[in-house]
């Protein structure tokens, strides 16, 4: 039965090509770098493919897994100095996050379209000799053509929500097989391997997440505390805010500042929860995906607000204070990609985006680390443990809807102790959950153990 599906599937994802580059042609449009080297995921290569064979793939979707990849290839490369990597994408922040990771004799591309025609080029010009693969990626064909030519596949810092698990149960004569064929799996959490187990696999070890490894750049974080400072206002952020969540959010703001005359609302004022002293904070909309931007702008100037965007500030030393459009300006858009620790630094207190709309949540674990408290909505199941352990820390409060986030945001940063307290307790959390990075590479040893450095 799983021959018959696996055959199916194939065939289906073979037919699906034309509309593929349809759809990669409309993104290009807003997104250029979707435009970029198409071809690749249908396994047409410019890339020479002699001396291939001593390659590491690593496979990091879009751009949170390529961070979580930096982590991981930096310690790779300490211990195997020499290591050659192909690295995949399947979105255009992924790919242009990590140019920035690539050596001399490293190869980039897109991630190979699940057919059997693409996975069969892809594996037979490169010729990996181990696969790593980010957190969720297993796709079946890709794996069915790493098993036939003998590439072990590991799938790192893994993860696996009720959600993911639900689908794939669902489609279980495909992922059982996928699954299954494996090499090796090292999962996040305990409730992580628990779900694999009920798909057939068990996990080979219980690591914790590689991104509380990340250190957040510590020039950014500089720069985003000075430009607090000169700024003089608590700034209240929306962090990876998402589709639909924007307008709830600056709804919930105007409601709170609908006291003050003229639509120059987001120098709101908020009362203090026990002393009631007046106090005015700035708002900055970090959006999580760079297409939407404009976008963002245009919904927040739709409401009579006026936008100033970070690509429009000084850099250091002034930056918002040293920009009059800025100070004026009704909301702060942050444009700009790569930055979250400025933005987090810069921040008094972060929303988690994707969290107040079914979306799962995106990563908290760099607002901890950079000493910023997060109020964060019902919906955080792709980060589930990690929400729940900052919850229950005092690193991040849990609130049932967008009004009740809003009032929290502006309680904390009107209750200075209490503020100090969730920075305090981010800050130990994060570093109290390091050490996934030093469990995975030795678990990775008998791997890598028979590379000779650069061929």
């Amino acid at each position: 039965m799983s021959s018959v599906m696996l055959w199916l599937y194939a065939r289906l994802m073979w037919a699906a090509q034309p509309f593929l580059r349809r759809k990669l042609a409309r993104r290009g449009r807003l997104e250029p770098g979707y435009a970029e080297a198409v071809d690749e995921r249908f396994g047409a290569y410019t890339q020479p493919a002699e001396h291939t064979s001593e390659l590491v793939w690593v496979h990091a979707v879009s751009l949170g897994e390529t961070r979580t990849a930096a982590v991981l290839l930096g310690a790779l490369r300490a211990q195997h100095p020499g290591l050659r990597v192909l690295l995949t994408h399947g979105t255009a922040t992924g790919r242009a996050e990590g140019a920035s990771l690539l050596r001399a004799g490293d190869v980039q591309i897109w991630q190979p379209w699940d057919s059997p025609h693409a996975v069969a080029r892809f594996f037979d010009h490169f010729k990996p000799r181990l696969g790593l693969l980010m957190e969720t990626e297993v796709w079946p064909c890709t794996v069915a053509g790493a098993k036939a030519r003998g590439v072990p596949l590991v799938l790192v810092n893994a993860r696996l929500s009720d959600k993911s698990l639900r689908q794939a149960l669902r489609m279980s004569a495909l992922s059982y097989p996928a699954f299954g064929a494996l090499s090796a799996v090292y999962a996040q959490t305990a409730d992580d391997a628990r779900r694999f187990r009920q798909l057939g696999v068990t996990a080979a070890g219980v690591f914790g997440n590689l991104k509380f490894d990340a250190a957040p750049d510590a020039g950014q974080q500089a720069q985003g505390r000075a430009w607090r400072q000169s700024v003089g206002q608590p700034v209240v952020m929306f962090a990876s805010s998402r589709e639909g969540e924007e307008i709830e959010f600056l709804k919930q703001i105007m409601a709170v500042a609908q006291v003050i005359p003229a639509p120059a609302a987001m120098n709101l004022i908020a009362s203090d929860v026990a002393n009631k002293v007046p106090l005015t904070v700035r708002v900055l909309i970090v959006p999580r995906h760079p297409q939407r931007f404009n976008e963002v702008e245009a919904l927040v100037r739709q409401q009579g607000l006026t936008v100033s965007r970070r690509s429009s500030w000084p850099d250091a030393p002034g930056g918002p204070a040293g920009s009059s459009e800025a100070l004026q300006a009704d909301v702060w858009l942050g444009d700009s990609l790569g930055e979250m620790a400025l933005y987090y630094a810069l921040s008094d207190v972060a929303l988690l985006g994707g969290s107040f709309a079914p979306l799962g949540g995106q990563n908290l674990i760099e607002a901890a680390a950079c000493g910023c408290p997060v109020i964060m909505g019902p919906h955080t199941f792709n980060f589930l443990e990690a929400a729940e352990l900052a919850g229950a820390e005092g690193a991040a409060r849990r609130v049932a809807d967008m009004p009740e986030g809003v009032q929290a945001a502006l309680a904390l940063v009107n209750d200075l102790p209490a503020r100090a307290e969730a920075v305090a307790a981010g800050l130990a959390f994060a570093a109290r959950n390091r050490g996934a990075t030093a469990r995975t590479l030795a678990a990775l040893k008998p791997y890598l153990d028979d590379f000779r450095a650069g061929g």
